[in-house]
């Protein structure tokens, strides 16, 4: 049944995004951001609603208390990274428009990356990292400044249940550099949808949303470690099954109080 389930959510999905993104690329040349937004954000929502109707997989989020509450209040969120689901998923569970960093690779996709081209997105070359951090500075700065939250996945890649990637201090620099709090979100999709996986599995998706972590006067590896500290530790809380015992004994114990 989950091997059916999968197969008819890919080929809707398909079926759905050649359409979309066609209509996107378009309309953007005519259209102001806002609207291409909202055209993409909206079918980032049908993904999510499709999922839950064919896949069967539910969210449960917690914490909307600890997102700035301001039109303008800027925000770096640093997200877990398990699957392809949170990427869907937070941009239709956030207040704010959100802006991702991504390598340029994906801008390739057929359709997808074709769409996502024409968004207010930070695409990088990771083979030149002061030159893309410097574009991240830039960027990151001016949608801030229109009330677009930036949205990072600090390992970098989509991590195997129950296993944490490297940290990388990219996105705490980011939110010293602008004067952003960044906002800490553990996510617990790979119960559902596993990495690199095909077949996907009916349940619930833990999100939570942690407290704001200011920024002004840290320093990134700091800002970072505290970060980190956070999400590993909520991640075994919120999936304790996926860790072993002296892991999670050690990210509860790493958790800020």
């Amino acid at each position: 049944m989950n091997f059916i389930r999968s197969l008819l959510h890919m080929l809707w999905m398909i079926i759905t995004v050649i359409p979309w993104a066609l209509l996107v690329v378009i309309v953007a040349p005519f259209a102001s951001q806002k609207l291409v937004y909202k055209l993409c954000s909206g079918w980032l929502r049908h993904a999510v609603n499709s999922g839950q109707l064919i896949l069967g997989i539910r969210n449960r989020v917690t914490g909307f208390e600890n997102l700035p509450k301001g039109e303008r209040d800027p925000a770096v969120l640093l997200v877990k990274h398990q699957s392809t689901w949170e990427t869907f998923t937070m941009v239709a569970i956030m207040p704010h428009p959100l802006a991702f960093v991504f390598k340029k690779e994906l801008l390739y996709i057929p359709f997808f990356g074709w769409a996502m081209g024409r968004l207010d997105m930070i695409h990088i070359d990771r083979s030149r990292r002061t030159e893309a951090f410097t574009r991240v500075v830039q960027q990151g700065r001016e949608l801030l400044a229109k009330g677009v939250w930036v949205i990072m996945f600090p390992e970098g890649t989509r991590i195997p249940r129950g296993e944490k990637g490297r940290y990388q201090s990219g996105g705490a620099r980011l939110a010293i550099e602008c004067g952003a709090p960044v906002i800490p979100v553990a996510v617990t999709s790979a119960k559902c949808w596993p990495r690199k996986a095909f077949i996907k599995k009916p349940g619930i998706v833990d999100i939570s949303i942690g407290p704001a972590i200011p920024s002004k006067g840290r320093k990134p590896t700091e800002l970072m470690r505290e970060a980190e500290e956070w999400i590993e530790a909520e991640m075994v809380r919120l999936d304790p099954e996926a860790y072993p015992s002296g892991q999670a004994k050690l990210y509860t114990k790493a958790k800020p109080e």
